[in-house]
């Protein structure tokens, strides 16, 4: 065991996940590297994922770290290793997703201590290993503050993109929620007021699997409305923290985009005929009466304010039709 300063705790949180582990684990070893350690947290799984975290750890007994806890869910197995970390930074990496080649020694290159968080790019895969998109972690470059890019709201607020200062979480006591969809819309923006200098850095460095069983993917249109509790949760935070009047227009069209836009799509691409989408649409409209007059969404792209206009006049055929030809689009360019 090592007790010098690190730079760089990652954190591997498992369950069940036998089939990609050991391609995750690999991607974070960087033989002769002395400043980072990999905490995995074994959530409780009940196949052979315990087994390859136990190999692992007898392999590098000097790198990773294993904590085997009961089932608690991803935010709560997160928490664990959290609260384990020695780094300054950390960096969240899913058991089933995995770093690119070579991406961590550029990490703990790009780390010097002069940012708070740090942001770069995801590249989704698809089981054969394809790229299906890569995702801008980040619309401002280089350093900036929150309050000079405050529209970071609307970018994801996934937090495996992004290397965050340790004491950000120590600090505040802010902490990902277990057992529940979108923790990291729950957390994540929560640190952005928070932090000092926030970097962006334009590398795709994390590979996300879209995989059947995700929010992408799933089918249970219901547990869409979760998406609810997330961004009220963010909210009722913002607010209590004296910061909502600050930044309202963005947190509204982060409402609109996350728990209206992207949800109602979702849910259509499952069932075009599903009551969720209602359910969502009048959520938005309570919440944000005046929402026609944010300047974020009277100058939505065009694809967004024809969903927009389409899903406020309720005709979800429609959507369903356009997001198909979207994605024939897709398929035909690629």
């Amino acid at each position: 065991m090592r007790w010098f300063a690190l730079k760089l705790s990652i954190i591997v949180p498992v369950y069940n996940t036998r089939d990609y582990l050991a391609a995750c684990l690999d991607s974070v070893l960087l033989p002769g590297a002395e400043d980072y350690e990999i905490i995995v947290v074994n959530d409780g799984s009940t196949d052979d994922s315990g087994e390859i975290c136990a190999e692992y750890e007898r392999r590098y007994p000097d790198l990773i770290r294993v904590i085997t806890t009961e089932n608690s869910g991803l935010g709560a197995a997160r928490n664990v290793g959290l609260e384990a970390a020695r780094g300054d930074y950390l960096l969240f990496l899913d058991s089933d997703d995995s770093l690119e080649k070579g991406a961590l020694s550029e990490i703990l290159a790009a780390i010097d201590g002069g940012f708070d968080i740090g942001i770069f790019d995801l590249r989704q895969v698809n089981p054969s290993g394809e790229t299906v998109e890569v995702m801008t972690g980040s619309g401002m470059g280089g350093d900036f503050t929150f309050d000079e890019y405050p529209e970071l709201l609307s970018q994801p607020p996934s937090a495996c993109n992004k290397l965050i200062r340790r004491s950000l979480f120590t600090d505040s006591g802010i902490r990902f929620p277990g057992r529940v969809w979108y923790e990291d819309l729950r957390t994540v923006p929560k640190l952005y007021p928070l932090a000092g200098t926030i970097r962006y850095m334009p590398r795709a460095w994390y590979r996300y699997l879209l995989r059947p069983g995700s929010i992408t993917n799933n089918a249970n249109t219901a547990r869409n409305l979760e998406i609810i509790d997330a961004v009220e949760d963010l909210l009722n935070w913002y607010r209590q923290a004296g910061f909502y009047a600050r930044y309202e227009p963005q947190l509204c069209a982060m409402a609109h985009y996350n728990a209206f836009l992207t949800a109602s799509v979702r849910v259509n691409a499952a069932d075009p005929g599903s009551e969720v989408q209602e359910k969502l649409l009048q959520w938005f409209l309570a919440a944000f009466p005046n929402w026609r007059e944010n300047p974020y969404l009277q100058n939505m792209i065009p694809k967004y304010r024809l969903l927009n206009g389409l899903l406020m006049r309720r005709m979800r055929r429609s959507v369903y039709c356009v997001m198909k030809l979207n994605d024939l689009a897709k398929r035909k360019k690629g």
